[in-house]
Parts: C-alpha cells; structure tokens; sequence
C-alpha cells in the first residue's frame, strides 16, 4: 500500500489508478471493515487524527478531483462521507523521498510521463497535507539506494 503524500497530478495513470484502490482499502481498513492491513504503517499518520476515516475521505476527494480533472470516472460513492479536520503535516524529506521513489516507478513503466515531470524541482504535497521540515518519516520503509559500492558489497567474493 502506497498512500502518496504527494500531489496525485504526479501520478501517471497506473499510478492514479492504484492510489484510488488502495486509497479504498486503507478506508475499509480504518472503518474496521477488514482483517488486513491493519497494521501498515502508512495509516499511522491517519490513525493519529480525531476523525481517521474523516481524513483518508478527504485524502479520495482530492484523488477523485485529479481523476476527474484527467477525464476518468471513479466512482464517488465509494467515499465515506465523514468529514476531514484539517491538514496532516508531511515533511519535506518525507515528500523528497516520495519523489524519488516516484521517478524510479515512473521511469520503467512510463518514460514519456517521467520526462514530463523531470521540469519539477520542488513537488507539492496532495492537498491534505502541510508540508514542515524534517526528515523521512519514522513509518517509511526506506529502500537503500542502488549504487555501485551496495553491489559490490552485495556480491558473493569468488
């Protein structure tokens, strides 16, 4: 599950379509509605507010809205109707690392999209979020990244 702090207009179209989906399953996992993923990480930061089901509803509007705006047809019904309080706080690192993440996905599946974003030097937050300054996140899963020293490291000595 990968629940983007980053503006969704980022996401190619493969990408938009599987934050929707897993945008629903984190709201049938905080509405108490399944036996997975009620642990993942990413809801933490939902899990934190007074009204968690209101937030990741407010987090679908803004992903409908970007689905709408591109011509798609995601079915609004799906949204719980609880209202959001206000923004989640993201931090820059957090939204950096996201960005990186994105272009390596983007990259392989999508180059034509990937040139479309490489312009973009600071990317916006999805709109629920307040961007403050720090770090990744404590709940990120952080993948080293892949340089030629972690190979050779990596490699069986003959």
């Amino acid at each position: 599950m990968r629940l983007w702090s980053l503006h969704p207009k980022y996401l190619d179209a493969r990408g938009l379509v599987a934050l929707w989906r897993e945008g629903l399953l984190a709201q049938a996992v905080l509405r108490g509605k399944t036996k997975g993923y009620t642990h993942h990480p990413q809801l933490a930061r939902f899990r934190e507010l007074p009204s968690p089901v209101g937030a990741i509803a407010g987090y679908l509007r803004d992903v409908h809205a970007e689905a709408e705006a591109r011509g798609y047809h995601f079915d609004s019904g799906k949204i719980n109707r609880a209202r959001r309080d206000g923004p989640i706080t993201v931090t820059r690192g957090q939204l950096d690392y996201e960005w990186q993440h994105l272009l390596g996905k983007v990259g392989v599946r999508d180059p034509e999209w990937a040139a479309r974003l490489e312009p973009v030097r600071q990317p916006r937050a999805h709109p629920l979020f307040r961007v403050v300054p720090g770090g990744v996140a404590d709940w990120e899963k952080v993948k080293p990244a892949i340089t030629i020293s972690n190979l050779v490291r990596a490699s069986p000595r003959c």
